[in-house]
């Protein structure tokens, strides 16, 4: 009725939109023609979309989602031909915003209705999932709890406490969990502050050899990214081959929006599977099922313009009031900041509640909006606290679904690291960390900054550059830009407030007696810089070796001091976490840490970043666990990836349930303890409470 409605009040508005015939006609004749007109639409909607998203698959995701209004515009123009004696005449851009517009009103009156009935509300979830509900021939699930692990990706522990704790709370639904279903605490990452380092290592239980975000293997002559499909292939390939194990997620897990798999064999927007060409389709499967349905293509469209809108005049309000640090946010940027904080985040938590109502043990999502408004408003910026408020909705939406699951779900949430703010180097001292290398080796500036700049621009880039389907090779050529030139110069990547200087025509790591002979200023000049915190470099005598200003040294090998601590201003753990990092194969021959204001916690990144992560110093490094209050945790700081993985293992482990659980399978994620899942039997089964 209201569909038949709306197309009604449509014709009546729009003057290239007619419902009746030439002469004129009735009140009632113009009624049954549109109801006509709607259940026509209706019909074709609900039989013939589905089979056109599957012609599609081959097309780019993000374009089957601009499609959307062209394709139900046809699907209209179509249906007004049932219409009888041709009273239905529409020109055909008319008829896409109609269609549009019906699509939004249908989706809006279902959802109300839905509200007061429990059924029908389950229904709507899963056409928002793109998934099917369970049914009663459907083989029975366990009756132990499943869990849902949601990473809000860059949100640190003091952010996501304010947040909570203020008032008016930013995030009001988590903040109803706090100290009653759930309880906060803080973990510790690796020097590599960053996802690539952190979900690697929750997911696969190691991060062993990935120094940073970005870095340059000499064997190969390639830079690593974290984010670039082939190198997160070759992340997982490599962490799987030294543990011997698939993943946290390799029993009936699911993996959404991250990095890496995590041995789930349902994956979708994730990283490391986009760049197998015979799996493409699997990587994009969540933006199809999420799609298949047009009122959600009309929902996340309107968003998506609304974000773009708000983003303009936000960052129109931070110039005029010349916030500090201020970064640019021109360019194409206001479409990377929807893409990351509207079309991954709906995608994503349709994937999830989808996974919830097919009962998957484990689901394991990221969303990345908060980080990649951070990077460029700050991490305590009002326009971040705006994102953790629309965050807030997502969760809660996915702690809904769970009453409709057909089994109890357990919601965690965590973040894989915080993020510090400060001035960017160049803005701060006049000149990049690459200039100063090449400074300190007697090598002219001769610098192309506009290029690599727009290279890095925000993380959501390679995401939507997959979802577009766009050639890596063109992105791997903007990454390694920076190492074009004779081998005798130094390549300087950076990763946050961490730089790498690597000697492409030294095998293997250079040491500090190599270094020394080759260019004897260069490390004075980087450790005398007020903007850098403190320099490692292997020594052949003396091993790794972390140099700070005015001569300061600090033998890692042996503990001994010289002068002041350069490593003090950093905190507990720091020492430790050079030192394994300085065990990595793949180490750069200079890893340099930017320095950082002991009482404000600010830090210098070396890329554009207002809010930046990827190094030592300040919040970057002091990320959040939110669990289930009867989950237990150790009582002393958890301290890398690796141990938080083992914790959620453990967890998972204990709501195993003993007929489907191995406990000797080599390849299982976790050893199961049949006596530990009493805990979660002992729950009332379908609890509310996520």
């Amino acid at each position: 009725m209201v569909a038949s409605a709306t197309l009604a009040l449509l014709a009546w508005l729009l003057p290239d939109f007619r419902l009746k015939a030439p002469d004129g006609d009735s009140p009632t004749q113009i009624a049954v023609t549109a109801a006509i007109g709607a259940g026509a639409f209706g019909v074709l909607s609900a039989l013939v979309w589905p089979l056109l998203v599957r012609a599609l698959l081959l097309v780019p995701a993000l374009v089957l989602g601009a499609l959307v209004f062209f394709l139900n515009g046809s699907l209209l123009l179509i249906a007004l031909r049932f219409t009888p004696d041709g009273r239905g005449q529409v020109t055909p851009v008319t008829a896409v915003v109609i269609a549009a517009v019906m699509s939004a009103a249908s989706s809006a009156t279902s959802t109300a209705l839905a509200v007061r009935d429990d059924a029908a509300y389950g229904r709507r979830l899963a056409r928002l999932a793109g998934r099917r509900r369970r049914r009663a021939g459907d083989p029975p699930l366990p009756g132990t709890p499943g869990t849902v692990f949601v990473q809000l990706d860059g949100v640190g522990h003091d952010v996501l406490r304010d947040a909570l704790t203020s008032s008016p709370p930013a995030m009001p639904t988590v903040a109803s969990w706090l100290d009653t279903t759930h309880r906060l605490t803080a973990w510790r990452t690796d020097w590599s502050s960053q996802t690539g380092a952190s979900q690697l290592g929750i997911l696969h239980g190691t991060n062993h050899d990935v120094p940073a975000f970005r870095w340059f293997e000499k064997e190969t002559g390639q830079v690593m990214v974290c984010n670039r499909p082939s190198s997160a292939a070759e992340l997982e390939r490599r962490a799987k081959a030294l543990t011997g194990s698939r993943g946290l997620l390799a029993d009936d897990g699911a993996s959404r929006g991250n990095l890496f798999t995590g041995g789930a064999e349902q994956s979708a927007l994730v990283m490391s599977v986009a760049a197998r060409r015979d799996k493409f389709s699997r990587s994009r499967t969540g933006y199809f099922a999420y799609f298949s349905d047009p009122a959600n293509a009309v929902r996340t469209a309107w968003s998506f313009l609304a974000e773009v809108g708000r983003e303009i005049v936000e960052s129109t309000a931070s110039r005029l009031r010349r916030d500090r640090p201020r970064i640019k946010r021109g360019g194409i940027y206001p479409l990377l900041r929807a893409f990351a904080t509207v079309v991954e985040r709906d995608v994503a938590v349709a994937a999830v509640i989808g996974d919830m109502l097919a009962g998957r043990t484990a689901v394991y999502a990221d969303l990345v909006a908060y980080d990649e408004v951070a990077h460029h408003s700050g991490p305590r910026s009002k326009d971040a606290r705006k994102v953790l408020n629309r965050l807030d909705r997502s969760v809660a939406l996915i702690a809904d679904a769970a009453r409709y699951a057909p089994r109890p779900y357990r919601v965690v949430l965590l973040s894989d690291h915080g993020q510090s703010e400060g001035e960017t180097f160049e803005s701060a001292y006049g000149v990049t960390l690459r200039e100063l290398v090449r400074a300190g080796c007697g090598l002219s500036g001769n610098e192309r900054r506009g290029r690599r700049r727009a290279a890095r621009g925000a993380e959501a880039r390679t995401a939507a550059r997959t979802a577009l389907r766009r050639p890596e090779r063109g992105r791997r050529a903007q990454e390694e830009a920076e190492c074009e030139g004779p081998a005798s110069q130094p390549v300087v990547l950076a990763s946050g407030n961490l730089g790498l200087v690597a000697f492409p025509d030294i095998e293997g790591r250079a040491t500090l007696e190599e270094i020394d002979r080759r260019s004897p200023e260069l490390l004075d000049v980087l450790t005398a810089h007020p903007g850098i915190g403190f320099v490692l470099v292997r020594s052949a005598e003396r091993g790794p070796l972390v140099l700070g200003p005015d001569g300061a040294q600090h033998e890692l090998a042996t503990g001994r001091i010289k002068g002041d601590d350069p490593l003090a201003p950093f905190g507990d753990g720091a020492a430790d976490a050079v030192l394994r990092a300085d065990g990595f194969p793949h180490t750069a021959d200079l890893m340099v840490n930017s320095a950082c204001e002991p009482r404000s916690g600010a830090v210098y990144a070396f890329e554009e970043q207002a809010g930046s992560h990827g190094g030592l110093g300040g919040p970057q490094s002091s990320p959040f666990l939110l669990s289930p209050v009867e989950l237990p945790l150790p009582d002393e700081l958890l301290v890398g990836a690796e141990a938080l993985h083992a914790v959620l293992r453990d967890w998972l482990a204990r709501a195993c349930d003993p007929p489907v659980c191995d406990p000797a399978a080599d390849d299982h994620p976790a050893a199961c303890d049949p006596s530990a899942s009493l805990l979660a039997r002992d729950e009332p089964t379908g609890a509310s409470t996520p």
